[in-house]
């Protein structure tokens, strides 16, 4: 219930559809253009945009999209069955753009410019969908590296997504923290710390992931946590 002569609130949803019709175009990359040219508020709605246009660019890369990848994109990316077709709408524009993944990974790294953290949430949500089938496809593997070429991470944030997706056991502990293999316990514990605060949920809502998406946080704290305590075992001889 809204207060007297105030509006109500829109939902995550009508943002989205707001910021698709402001285009006045039929392509979801030309939503992408227009965000990226207006340099639009980095908000849960250009974050949402921005993630189902690579999902379903990236969901297609082995030739079709799985019932296991869909699921995936469901789980990560949650809404209410009254906003589905919504969500499908942009989800089929991204899909029927003739604007290849490279073209897509450029606009949504220039919408996020400066902002590498929210990078890495979009390529983690992306590990999440590529990998839902319980493999990484030749042509999937190439594209998440490709992405995170295109969003200019660090070799220490990709190790980390892979560590969170393949798990621990091929993945240098140090390399997750960003650290040298020769660090000592002290700057073991100051990597740690640092990482933690930033994959925290709340560091998550604050750059604007949208709040149901904050469970791919969990997966990676995890695997940050795993890094640590054997860096420091290994650090502490």
């Amino acid at each position: 219930m809204t207060e007297a002569g105030s509006a109500p609130k829109r939902s995550l949803f009508d943002a989205i559809e707001a910021l698709i019709a402001q285009t006045r175009q039929r392509t979801f990359g030309a939503a992408l253009n227009a965000l990226a040219a207006a340099r639009a508020r980095r908000d849960e709605a250009t974050f949402s945009i921005a993630l189902i246009a690579l999902a379903a660019k990236i969901a297609r890369a082995d030739g079709e999209v799985s019932d296991d990848e869909t699921r995936a994109f469901s789980r990560i990316f949650q809404y209410p069955e009254e906003e589905a077709s919504k969500v499908r709408m942009i989800y089929n524009l991204a899909q029927q753009d003739v604007a290849g993944f490279d073209h897509y990974l450029a606009q949504v790294a220039k919408l996020f410019d400066g902002n590498p953290l929210v990078l890495e949430d979009v390529l983690d949500c992306l590990f999440h969908i590529a990998t839902a089938d319980g493999v990484e496809h030749p042509t999937e593997k190439t594209l998440l590296e490709t992405a995170a070429k295109a969003f200019g991470l660090s070799a220490a944030a990709v190790r980390r997504l892979r560590a969170t997706h393949f798990g621990l056991d091929a993945e240098d502990p140090f390399a997750i923290l960003g650290l040298a293999p020769d660090a000592g316990p002290e700057a073991v514990r100051t990597a740690w710390r640092a990482l933690i605060r930033e994959h925290h949920p709340d560091a998550l809502i604050a750059r604007g992931v949208p709040a149901v998406m904050v469970k791919v946080a969990e997966a990676r704290s995890a695997a940050i946590n795993a890094a640590y305590e054997k860096a420091l075992k290994l650090a502490a001889g």
